[in-house]
């Protein structure tokens, strides 16, 4: 494969820029993995110094199950109202709110559990680890790791992906940030459930 097909391939699969795409190859020896490895994290250092700009513009995205049984309405927040307008914007706003119709998080971000919450959990994993005949001291630092997990199960931006398991939904939105170029932030999300 020439360099040419790989910064083009590269680029298909990044959705990156080429200038991007193609330091990334030089920097990787032209090797695709490494590139791919690098473009992730070199979006992820976008991603963050974008976070402290302001979201204020945006859109309302939603996902009705096939089932009509499971409904999702999701504020998904960016800081112009042209990138709002942006279809992959809009696609990223439709994909979060499916995730939140199949994954059923109770809250955006870890910042929200409320510490009488988190505290609430920390003592039943905590519990259930002495009834397992574990120690008080393990049992306290076992019931920080299952904290993790906790946030995984619950945490809109903790969770694995639906359509892609390797990748957190927080992740998938720091991409998008990279891509587009502007800070994009989930508000807020109501998901409703017929019999819930």
């Amino acid at each position: 494969m020439t360099q040419l097909e790989q910064i083009k391939k590269l680029r298909e699969q990044t959705g990156a820029g080429m200038s991007d795409v193609k330091k990334a190859l030089e920097d990787a020896g032209w090797d695709m993995e490494k590139a791919t490895t690098l473009l992730r994290e070199r979006g992820a250092l976008k991603a963050a110094k974008k976070a402290d700009r302001e979201a204020r513009e945006g859109i309302i995205g939603s996902y009705i199950h096939h089932n009509l049984r499971v409904g999702v309405l999701v504020e998904l927040n960016s800081e112009t109202d042209f990138v709002a307008r942006n279809e992959e914007f809009q696609r990223l706003a439709k994909d979060i709110a499916m995730h939140i119709a199949m994954a059923n998080p109770r809250y955006v971000s870890v910042e929200e559990v409320s510490p009488e919450d988190l505290e609430k959990e920390k003592a039943i994993y905590i519990q259930q680890l002495l009834n397992e005949g574990k120690p008080q001291n393990i049992a306290e630092k076992a019931a920080e790791g299952r904290l993790k997990k906790f946030y995984e199960e619950m945490v809109l931006l903790e969770q694995p992906f639906v359509k892609d398991e390797k990748v957190k939904v927080g992740d998938l939105i720091k991409a998008a940030i990279a891509k587009i170029g502007e800070n994009i932030q989930v508000k807020r999300f109501c998901r409703f459930e017929v019999g819930a």
